[in-house]
């Protein structure tokens, strides 16, 4: 009786065992390898779209702040103004053109 019982343990362990196997086996195979990259590529273009969008929003609102200001005859505030004159400024100290 406990032959048997460990030969159904055997039998059991062995086919999950084969299973695992074989589904990694799959991994490596030209399909395998082809969904892999296709659920990965699938991802990044998810990703960069979520990307533009946000950068989409983000440039909607600055614009909208920008239209806001003009219409109240503020002056436009260029937040970059400072970074642009220092790097214009700091090309011309190294002799660049």
């Amino acid at each position: 009786m406990k032959r048997l019982l460990w030969l159904g343990v055997g039998l059991a362990v062995g086919a999950i065992t084969v299973r695992k196997v074989s589904r990694k086996a799959h991994e490596f195979t030209p399909s395998g390898i082809a969904a892999s990259l296709s659920e990965s590529a699938g991802g990044f273009v998810e990703s960069l779209r979520s990307f533009v969008d946000d950068v989409r929003d983000g440039m909607a609102e600055r614009e909208q702040q920008i239209h806001e200001a003009i219409a109240a005859g503020e002056l436009y505030d260029d937040q970059f103004d400072e970074l642009r004159d220092s790097a214009h400024q700091g090309r011309h100290q190294e002799g660049y053109r």
